[in-house]
């Protein structure tokens, strides 16, 4: 059934971080994670407990939000951004631990429908005139800003913003094409290649010189300073399981 892919990560997008812990205990390490990340990090996060006996609590939702709520306290211990303007931000702002901010992996942008025959490369894009594109909102999530450059590229923004509807993040912007609710959307090539779901449809793999690079980083914030368990983590989100975890939802690395 096509409803039955729908990502779980949607129940954790727009958790209050008021209800977290106002400190780190021995073990724990609060990370926010970009929602296009959220399930390859639960799988790192199981091979991380059994490693190392520490466990992560995850928070998700847009980069935008969550660099909005780490700059107001919100205790998270890590940043796992979806862009690598926010933890650049954040490290110059003083939220962020200079030095500890790098890029764990780039994301790759689609055009993708449940239709087998609907996406065709960009005709299917300059032949639109009905129906919906998904979109997410290009001001808090980088996926979205992405699908902007790329439609700006092609001289198509103007012709198709009538026709947007944007999700509040990647994960929702998933939902709308999956649903019905539009027929086309700009989602994360993590999301159609999720090894627990194998999204069939048709897809486009838009050309990374059509957008800015999605460089996704990491920074450890203020409150996981004193958290041994969360710098573990970041050493073991740039070692050889966690990249092998990466490269099965089709990221690529800076390196590639």
């Amino acid at each position: 059934m096509r409803y039955e892919f729908i990502y779980i990560a949607s129940v954790w997008v727009g958790v209050a971080f008021l209800a977290l812990p106002q400190a780190g205990w021995s073990g724990e390490v609060h990370v926010a994670v970009a929602s296009n990340f959220l399930n390859p990090l639960k799988e790192i996060a199981q091979r991380f407990k059994q490693d190392t006996g520490n466990t992560l609590i995850l928070i998700s939702g847009s980069t935008g939000k969550l660099y909005a709520q780490s700059r107001h306290g919100a205790p998270f211990d890590v940043l796992l951004a979806a862009d690598d303007k926010r933890p650049a931000l954040l490290e110059k702002e003083g939220v962020g631990v200079k030095g500890t901010r790098f890029t764990y992996a780039v994301g790759v942008l689609v055009l993708w429908s449940w239709d087998m025959e609907k996406v065709k490369g960009t005709e299917s894009l300059t032949h639109m005139d009905r129906g919906k594109l998904a979109i997410a909102n290009p001001k808090t999530a980088p996926y979205g800003r992405a699908a902007r450059q790329a439609l700006e590229h092609l001289g198509l923004w103007g012709k198709l913003q009538p026709l947007l509807v944007q999700g509040e993040n990647i994960a929702q912007t998933l939902q709308f094409v999956a649903t019905g609710n539009a027929v086309l959307g700009f989602v994360a090539k993590s999301q159609v290649e999720d090894p627990h779901f194998k999204l069939k449809g048709s897809r486009w793999e838009v050309p990374v010189d059509q957008h800015d690079p999605i460089l996704q980083q990491a920074i450890l914030l203020k409150p996981g300073f004193s958290n041994t368990s969360a710098k573990q983590f970041l050493k073991y989100l740039q070692g050889a399981v966690s990249k092998k975890i990466i490269l099965s939802y089709g990221y690529r690395f800076l390196e590639e």
